[in-house]
């Protein structure tokens, strides 16, 4: 399997999705570790001088006046790993682990940090062997770093703590030696490059804009599914109409929508119905998708950005030879743009649940009540719709911006924080409901195409219907619906709904 090579400034977000996917094996640049070794020498040379670096040879955080001896720069370092590493709660699933642990080696590589090129090399060494440190999701407040969670990584690099090793959870020292990986010995500078940095509000992030990718488009191809169902017009996804409002992610969810629905059955057969305008939900999806998918496109570039930068502190130029203190590990940009995304997708899962909602009311949708032939003894989809109204409700509450809140910490030192790790938290469990919604709107859809005699819905649909209905039978009697459901959001989640129509028709 090809390499995922990094080397501190190419990286982007589809690397992100291979590495999720595949998990190729992490190599160093071999300029990366040139650049690592002259930014180490200028540590070094820094550590026989009579000045003061913060960090290097001085406590931490609201301690950075205490001078530390010499001979105790490397206690320092461990020190910090061992007191930082105090994060709560369940841990982060390994796929952010991972993600975490790879972003980590990019920004220690792109030579800035100071620290040795084994730091990098080790951490590159537990990726391509599966031993994962054990990160509990909570104790970030997004600034000086995400820095309990990456002390729990830090921890388990210096044969610490524990890791996920071949499914199990064991000692980090014991999965190290089992793979033949020394613990890193910490050097002065080194324990605080690893704990510096936004990588865990930056790898949960990247994570649940990789599933949003997917959940624009299914968006699209399950609002087009629903115009069939609720016998919807393609009027208003026009190309003309679109054209004279400039905004580009909504010119590509109305073509989209507007592709997905040509040579359908069903639509012919109300052609001539005098129906002059659909409701909001149907008819202004390129609208509310679109600035989703804007939102995205901004969220993309920042995130691109962030995977690339230095965000350490303090900062070593191998250019100049000079050691600069700043705050770089200030997650403002991560937390902020993630905060965006929670609205982004809230909104998808909004507009779905309003459109499932319409396909239960026999006044709106000409169908049966709750899509079942006979309601009243049955009820049909009328607790799914319940369940995708909670799930929305829910994300209203969740999209509350994190980044309007800050705490002071460290005895007022670091005074303004970003809680980026917070909204990386929030955007996952958002992304969450929206894929239980998006998975109640497929079931209810298909179940409504079921109920057009015959009819078929437009030929780019029909795989639609097919990826469903080989895992979930249509609806008669009632039965219990959690098998249906889940069912259906393992299909939207692995992306085998986009993967359907995209064989005959690839989407924006």
């Amino acid at each position: 399997m090809k390499s995922l090579i990094l080397d501190g400034n190419s990286l982007k977000i589809p690397d992100c999705t291979g590495f999720l996917r595949h998990s190729p094996p992490v190599s160093i640049d071999d300029k990366a570790v040139e650049r690592m070794n002259e930014s180490r020498r200028i540590v070094e040379k820094a550590i026989t001088s009579n000045e003061t670096y913060y960090g290097i040879n001085t406590g931490f955080g609201k301690l950075a006046d205490v001078r530390i001896d010499n001979d105790q720069l490397a206690d320092l370092q461990v020190n910090l790993v061992r007191s930082h590493a105090a994060g709560v709660g369940e841990p982060f699933p390994n796929t952010i682990v991972k993600l975490m642990m790879m972003l980590k080696v990019n920004a220690l590589v792109k030579g800035y940090s100071g620290c040795r090129p084994v730091v990098a090399e080790t951490i590159a060494s537990m990726l391509n062997t599966g031993v994962y440190p054990v990160i509990p999701s909570k104790g970030s407040v997004g600034a000086s770093g995400d820095l309990a969670p990456l002390a729990h990584l830090a921890l388990a690099v210096i044969g610490e703590g524990e890791v996920t090793w071949r499914g199990k959870r064991v000692p980090s020292l014991f999965a190290l030696k089992q793979e033949d990986i020394p613990p890193v010995a910490l050097q002065a500078k080194e324990g605080l490059a690893i704990l510096n940095g936004t990588q865990a509000s930056l790898a949960a992030g990247i994570d649940a804009f990789i599933r949003l990718e997917n959940l624009v488009k299914a968006a699209d191809i399950l609002g087009a599914t629903s115009v069939e169902a609720l016998k919807g017009t393609d009027t208003p996804f026009r190309e003309e109409l679109h054209a004279i409002r400039d905004h580009n992610g909504q010119q590509k969810s109305a073509r989209n929508l507007y592709t997905l629905l040509q040579e359908s059955e069903i639509h012919e057969s109300h052609r001539d119905c005098g129906k002059v305008q659909d409701m909001y939900s149907l008819r202004c999806m390129p609208q509310v998708h679109g600035a989703s998918r804007d939102n995205m496109e901004y969220a993309r570039k920042i995130l691109t950005t962030e995977m690339n930068s230095c965000t350490d502190n303090p900062v070593v130029f191998p250019e100049t030879g000079k050691i600069i203190s700043g705050g770089n590990f200030h997650a403002e940009p991560v937390g902020m743009v993630l905060d965006s995304l929670g609205t982004a997708a809230a909104e998808l899962g909004s507009i779905s649940e309003r459109r499932i909602a319409a396909m239960m009311d026999p006044t709106m949708s000409q169908m049966p009540a709750f899509l079942t032939r006979n309601s009243g003894l049955q009820s049909g989809y009328m607790i799914p719709q319940v369940t995708a109204a909670a799930l929305a409700s829910e994300n209203k509450g969740l999209a509350h911006p994190s980044t309007v809140d800050s705490i002071p910490t460290s005895a007022n030192q670091e005074d303004h924080v970003s809680m980026a790790t917070f909204a990386a938290r929030k955007l996952r469990e958002i992304v969450g409901n929206v894929e239980q919604i998006l998975a109640v709107e497929w079931l209810c859809a298909v179940q409504g195409l079921d109920l057009k005699d015959g009819l078929k819905p437009a030929k780019l649909l029909q795989p639609v219907y097919d990826t469903l209905r080989e895992k979930v039978p249509t609806w008669g009697e009632d039965r219990v619906h959690s098998k249906d459901m889940n069912q259906a959001v393992t299909l939207l989640r692995d992306g085998k709904l986009v993967e359907a129509v995209e064989a005959n028709c690839p989407l924006e």
